[in-house]
């Protein structure tokens, strides 16, 4: 059966319905909605040069998507990734091999020197991506809390000069979060380092997202300074993922960041959300233990791959 891979156009309404179907089927724990997919693509920063492609049959059907793009806010240049999706029904037709090349050849135009990519964890997936070049590197972990199972762990009682605010608290002025966020992930573990430096990018990469839930965000403030985090998504059909929790070098090994993902989860299962996601490199030791003492159990498991393109001939 002929496989085609094109372009997601923002203007079709089908197009991004389908790219968050497969992406739902393939990786419940990755949130996605037509409207996530549709703001990723109209508020991309320029020099991400990102793209959503669609593996598509002859009739029409789309098996297959595609997140393409260069890591322009990582100190190390020549950055790209590229993560394949394809839905379980219809594997084995090429669809997957077609997006890669596609999106290899995206990101060599642009510069990209070296390709990341996930693969589940399956002998399918790994082989799949050893086949095409792709050599393993990390390990993350997803995992999953049915918050209709059980209690959550009781809220404890806050230390002197801490309290627990949301995003919303900070509509006014987000600056100082961008400032918390930004600090957090340049320390997390990852085979591609990112510096958040740029604030009006991250209000419309992180801020303004269609996924972030502002009131169910958590913020641990200490004495007025926003000291952990956690980031609290949404999808609107009971699904909550953490997108970061984190907590600022000078405020670490107070239990900050447990206490306002304690409190997230809390208020998320009172207003009805009836899943939490949560993801972590497995690596990530403090992250995973306080996972577990939620009581999070193990989901799936993505495993990083590069590929080092070929350089172009010069003359």
């Amino acid at each position: 059966m002929t496989v085609i891979v094109r372009a997601l156009h923002l203007d079709r309404p089908a197009d991004t319905e389908a790219f968050a179907r497969i992406r739902r089927t393939c990786l419940p724990a990755m949130l996605a909605t037509p409207a996530s997919v549709a703001y990723a693509a109209a508020n991309a920063h320029p020099d991400a040069h990102y793209r959503q492609l669609l593996a598509q049959t002859g009739d029409g059907e789309v098996i297959g998507t595609a997140q393409v793009g260069v890591a322009y806010d990582s100190p190390e240049p020549g950055q790209g990734y590229a993560n394949v999706y394809v839905h379980p029904e219809h594997t084995g037709r090429g669809a997957g091999t077609l997006l890669l090349r596609t999106a290899e050849e995206h990101l060599a135009q642009h510069g990209a020197t070296e390709v990341h990519c996930w693969a589940l964890d399956t002998p399918r997936d790994l082989a799949w991506a050893a086949a095409h070049g792709y050599r393993a590197s990390r390990s993350a972990h997803f995992l999953r809390l049915d918050l209709t199972a059980g209690p959550l762990p009781p809220r404890q009682p806050l230390p002197p000069n801490v309290e627990l605010r949301t995003a919303s608290d900070y509509a006014a002025d987000p600056r100082p979060l961008f400032h918390l966020d930004a600090e957090a992930t340049s320390d997390e573990p990852g085979d591609i380092q990112a510096e958040l430096t740029d604030y009006e990018q991250w209000l419309r990469d992180t801020w303004h997202q269609p996924l972030l839930n502002h009131e169910l965000t958590t913020v641990a403030v200490v004495d007025g300074t926003p000291a952990a985090f956690t980031a609290a998504l949404t999808d609107g059909e009971g699904r909550y993922l953490s997108g970061m929790t984190g907590t600022a070098r000078a405020f670490r090994g107070r239990g900050l960041a447990k206490l306002a993902k304690n409190d997230s989860l809390h208020r998320a299962r009172a207003a009805g959300i009836t899943v939490a996601y949560t993801g972590n490199d497995a690596g990530n030791e403090p992250m995973l233990a306080i996972n577990k003492w939620f009581g999070y159990t193990l989901d799936t498991t993505e495993i990083r791959h590069v590929r080092t393109l070929a350089l172009p001939l010069t003359h």
